[in-house]
């Protein structure tokens, strides 16, 4: 069975979709002015680089988040998302490319809805993970 965007509801089933190819820093620029986050580390290249020691800026944890959440609104649909979250386990760096997945863990009916219970990650071109979370959507019955 899948959802009315595509996405499946039976256990085990994966939806993969890649949601960035070559990250440019001018995606992470724009990121921090849609959302007021000017933090250096992710707009400054001389400063991340010279006064903290990173080999270069580096995407927002809530950049990576919400390409990694388009899996969810590709698969199931934008008004079917309940709730999303997670933790960010390693850095995206300008030139990365990232890889959603999301793995229906369970499915319960109730009512006039079926709530997917779902393991999200987000991975980059290494196969490595970047972002490790959950969420539940709902798909009309």
């Amino acid at each position: 069975m899948t959802a009315p965007g595509g996405g499946p509801t039976t256990p085990g089933q994966m939806v993969e979709l890649v949601v960035v190819e070559d990250l440019k820093r001018t995606q992470i620029v724009q990121y921090a002015g849609a959302s007021g986050d000017f933090n250096p580390l992710h707009t400054d290249e001389p400063y991340a680089v010279t006064v903290v020691g990173y080999p270069s800026v580096f995407a927002h944890g809530m950049l990576t988040m919400g390409m990694v959440g388009r899996v969810l609104t590709e698969g199931w649909g934008h008004g079917a998302v309940r709730r999303f979250g997670g933790r960010f386990v390693a850095q995206v760096w300008p030139g990365d490319s990232l890889t959603a997945r999301a793995t229906v863990q369970s499915a319960e009916d109730r009512g006039d809805e079926t709530r997917i219970r779902l393991a999200v990650e987000g991975v980059n071109q290494d196969g490595r993970v970047v972002f490790d979370g959950e969420a539940e959507v709902a798909v009309p019955r």
